[in-house]
């Protein structure tokens, strides 16, 4: 429990803190978009490419764990979609972002920490993997969407252009690719470089999480709570459980790897959806009451959930 609450709360703690610099007007709210692609084009790119860096490719494809994992993910997101595109209709940016509000845990800045706590350094691969996995799989296909949803109307040949200049263009999936390239190069990082990114991504966490809060002065906390508390289910009860049956009925694996994968199944929503929404400007409101409601009550499912794992 006191792992929990030294990780969960200082996250939320930082969201309450930029609420309240807008609320007493210490920030206007454009600092919350300059924050945004601060975190965007800046902080985010560096932690992606220094992250995928360091990661042994070889060692981290554990595919046992990437199908329990990711199917957790396509699972849960095809769930939401599916009901959201008859019960909470929206466009395809907006239902793309409301599947990642559903699926898209917080697994490096809470997920690293909380199981390198709770299990040692035996779990600290599982959730770099995760990590992986959602900055360029996750990140890859939510950038496609949001693109294909802005050139709808458009041909085939204008629409497909127009995703794989998105692709292309995204400083975070660029990043990425570009890190796991020097991955596989088997390059040593230079130490300058190494610095650099470390410094500038450190940033990304508490940037946006402070945007976040700035965000909401003004806005309206209950605003869509029936599909907020749609997401929160989904997030916190629906993706763990279908990860569980997946990592322990379906697939074999060790077991600090199944139960890892549960427990990052069941982290909250990650403040990057919060920056993909605000980037393309769609379900912005939605999905920064999925990441705080998700954050505080994660602080209960999560002390429930470790004593049901052991």
């Amino acid at each position: 429990m006191s792992a929990i609450v030294e990780v969960v709360l200082p996250v939320f703690a930082i969201m309450l803190a930029g609420y309240l610099g807008g609320r007493f007007g210490l920030l206007g709210q454009p600092s919350s978009e300059a924050l945004n692609r601060f975190v965007y084009f800046a902080a985010l790119p560096a932690l992606f490419f220094v992250s995928m860096a360091r990661v042994e490719l070889g060692e981290a494809f554990n595919l046992p764990f990437l199908l329990a994992y990711g199917g957790g993910v396509v699972i849960t997101a095809a769930v939401a979609v599916l009901f959201a595109r008859f019960a909470f209709p929206n466009s395809l940016g907006g239902l793309t972002l409301h599947g990642l509000s559903a699926t898209f845990a917080n697994v490096g800045y809470l997920g690293i920490p909380l199981l390198l706590t709770a299990y040692g350094e035996a779990a600290t691969l599982p959730a770099i993997v995760a990590t992986v996995f959602s900055g360029t799989v996750m990140m890859g296909i939510g950038v496609a969407l949001l693109e294909l949803s802005e050139g709808l109307g458009q041909g085939p040949l204008a629409m497909l252009k127009k995703v794989l200049l998105g692709i292309v263009r995204s400083p975070l999936v660029v990043a990425a690719l570009i890190g796991i390239a020097f991955s596989l190069s088997g390059l040593a990082l230079p130490a300058p470089l190494a610095t650099f990114c470390d410094i500038l991504g450190a940033a990304a966490a508490p940037c946006a999480l402070f945007a976040i809060g700035l965000f909401m002065v003004g806005k309206s906390f209950t605003a869509g709570a029936g599909e907020v508390s749609w997401l929160v289910v989904l997030k916190l009860f629906v993706q763990p459980a279908v990860t569980w049956w997946l990592a322990t009925r379906v697939f074999e694996m060790e077991a600090i790897w199944a139960t890892s994968a549960v427990i990052l199944a069941a982290l909250p929503t990650a403040a990057l959806v919060f920056v993909l929404a605000q980037q393309y400007e769609v379900y912005i409101q939605r999905s920064t009451a999925a990441i705080m409601v998700s954050t505080v009550l994660s602080v209960l499912t999560l002390s429930l959930l470790f004593p049901l794992l052991g």
